[in-house]
């Protein structure tokens, strides 16, 4: 009833205007119930047309009226109420339109027959049906508003890796790693420059930490052991040579003889996402087929552990070892009178914290050394006791740091020790327990990761409880270098001062200087060369005696593979001393094979 009155206003409007109409209204009438009766099979025809040929007009003309909620509604199809209309534009489908009378109820007709949604916008509808759907007139894309919603909700741990990688996951910095104490023996030279007559001279330098070797190229780099969450790199290495003078004593006729020389290693790194474990061994005999006193053990080993705590505090262990053997011409054993190269042994444990507050880094760390010395035997069949030699030293390192920028960190260092003998009175009868305490200033710095350094200068002074022992009072000096030239070429320099122990009568003790240069180039990606020196100098307290040496290495290491390497060594070393059966020099040839299983 509602639809027929407007079309009777609209036929008197029309018969009042013009008599002619009139006679056209039994022709018109028919025709217009005929296509009301079919509207609704002719809107389905028309929305099948619409999906084929994209024609916008018919279908914003039903669609809009229908969407707004008024207006008059097609014929067969329910009005669109205001609440349908915005949950039919979000595309949801949760409140689906209710069905009318003349609605279709197939319930295999798609939903965009069914629903008035937005997909039916010629705008958001493509021309053709997408590839592998049966249905016509499928959604080529989803509708505006779904693009604009919020992005549905991510699962798994995408967010929490990038979190543990960010706060746990701490690389090394070389800059922090913390300086090392000297054992009580004195100041060591890095291998494989050995025979300048320094106790330790296997190698704890200050720089050890900042020793970066040089990457082996893939193609050659070990593969190691995989052991759990370690990685367990061993290498063996046997050689034979020549050495001119293997007791590194002066004289006119030294007692050269072949060399043959055993060596193991073993290094271990840990595989953790945070922390750090590692170590290095290594083990070595000299043996002289034709000087059998000069054979001689060494070994020297270091276990390094830092435990993050949390971002900005660590705790850093240690712990190292030392086996080496005195030469006969060294001044603690009567320059010359012994027939064999005694043994002694180094070993001790560091413990430290670090606190980072903001650019402001602070380090304390307590250390113990022990060394113990073996006696030595006289060309008379005497023996030189040395066990009042034995010794113990404590000591305590504090260090702040200041971050000025990530290249450069200035920093303040002070040092107290005190060493303890196990023999309170040695055989000459002094009491030689000493503190000191030292003060230096100096730098970190870190360029581009090409150039790593750090220095330092200050003052040192020891005092002892004997009377007749004067004080040392000397200047500290520490350096060392790690300079990245290119990708085939290393230079490492370390320089480093210390008051070292002696049994010398009369001397408080020995103010040492020792300097290392190292040259490391690769020739070819499996065969590289490595030059270096070292420069030592030793000053006897109270007494004049007085040692400079000089020691150069030439290498060249030759990779078949990943496990197997020919190696070749030159070294020579001479000493100058103001005794004479100290002073010597010696030409050292090797060459050998390298196994890394």
């Amino acid at each position: 009833m509602s639809r027929e009155r407007p079309n009777g206003d609209r036929r008197e409007r029309h018969r009042g205007r013009s008599g002619g109409a009139g006679a056209l209204a039994p022709v018109l009438l028919p025709a217009l119930l005929a296509a009301l009766l079919a509207a609704p099979a002719l809107a389905q025809d028309r929305d099948a047309r619409d999906a084929r040929d994209a024609a916008p007009s018919d279908t914003a003309q039903q669609a809009a009226p229908n969407l707004r909620g008024t207006g008059p509604a097609p014929a067969g199809r329910p009005r669109a109420s205001a609440f349908d209309a915005p949950t039919a534009l979000r595309g949801s489908g949760a409140f689906p339109a209710p069905l009318g009378s003349g609605a279709p109820t197939n319930p295999a007709a798609s939903p965009s027959e069914e629903e008035p949604t937005v997909a039916r916008l010629p705008r958001f509808r493509s021309a053709t049906s997408l590839p592998g759907s049966t249905a016509q007139g499928t959604p080529a894309r989803p509708s505006l508003l779904r693009l604009r919603a919020a992005p549905p909700r991510r699962l798994g741990s995408a967010t929490r890796q990038i979190t543990q990688t960010r706060t746990q996951q701490i690389v090394t910095d070389l800059r922090l790693t913390p300086v090392i104490q000297n054992p009580v023996s004195g100041v060591p030279l890095p291998t494989p420059i050995l025979g300048l007559g320094l106790p330790n001279a296997a190698g704890l330098l200050l720089g050890n930490t900042l020793r970066r070797p040089i990457p082996a190229d893939s193609a050659y780099a070990p593969l190691g052991i995989r052991l759990g969450t370690f990685t367990l790199l061993p290498a063996f290495t046997q050689s034979i040579g020549y050495d001119s003078n293997p007791d590194q004593i002066g004289g006119t006729r030294p007692r050269s003889s072949l060399a043959l020389r055993s060596e193991a290693e073993l290094a271990l790194r840990s595989e953790w996402s945070a922390s750090e474990l590692t170590a290095e061994m290594r083990g070595s005999y000299l043996e002289y087929p034709q000087n059998p006193e000069a054979s001689r053990p060494n070994a020297v080993g270091t276990a390094r552990m830092r435990i993050d705590v949390d971002r900005d505090t660590r705790v850093d262990l240690e712990t190292r070892f030392l086996l080496d053997s005195q030469r006969l011409g060294s001044p603690d054993l009567g320059a010359g009178g012994a027939t064999s190269r005694p043994l002694f042994a180094t070993y001790g444990a560091t413990v430290g914290v670090q606190e980072s507050f903001n650019r402001l880094q602070l380090s304390l760390r307590g250390s113990i050394d022990r060394s113990v010395f073996e006696d030595a035997q006289l060309g008379d069949g005497t023996t030189i006791i040395q066990s009042d030699r034995n010794a113990n030293q404590y000591g305590l390192r504090l260090r702040a740091g200041y971050e000025i920028s990530p290249a450069i960190t200035p920093f303040v260092e002070t040092f107290l020790d005190t060493r303890v003998y196990d023999t309170p009175v040695d055989q000459f009868g002094l009491r030689r327990d000493s503190d000191g305490i030292a003060f230096a200033v100096g730098a970190a710095v870190a360029l581009n990761s090409t150039l790593t350094a750090e220095i330092s200068g200050g003052l040192q002074h020891r005092s002892y409880i004997d009377r007749t022992l004067q004080d040392i009072t000397a200047p500290v000096l520490n350096a060392t270098l790690v300079w990245s030239v290119s990708p085939l070429t290393t230079v490492r320099f370390n320089q480093q001062t210390g008051v070292i122990e002696t049994s010398v009568p009369g001397s408080s003790g020995a103010f040492t200087e020792a300097a290392t240069l190292e040259v490391q180039h690769d020739l070819l990606r499996n065969l590289s060369i490595t030059l270096g020196g070292a420069y030592l100098s030793t000053d006897y307290d109270g007494v004049r005696i007085r040692e400079r040496g000089f020691s150069a290495i030439a290498r060249l290491d030759y990779r078949f593979n990943r496990w197997l390497a020919l190696r070749g060594s030159y070294i020579y070393s001479t000493l100058n001393s103001t005794i004479p059966l100290s002073t010597y020099d010696a030409h050292t040839v090797l060459l050998g094979v390298r196994v890394n299983p």
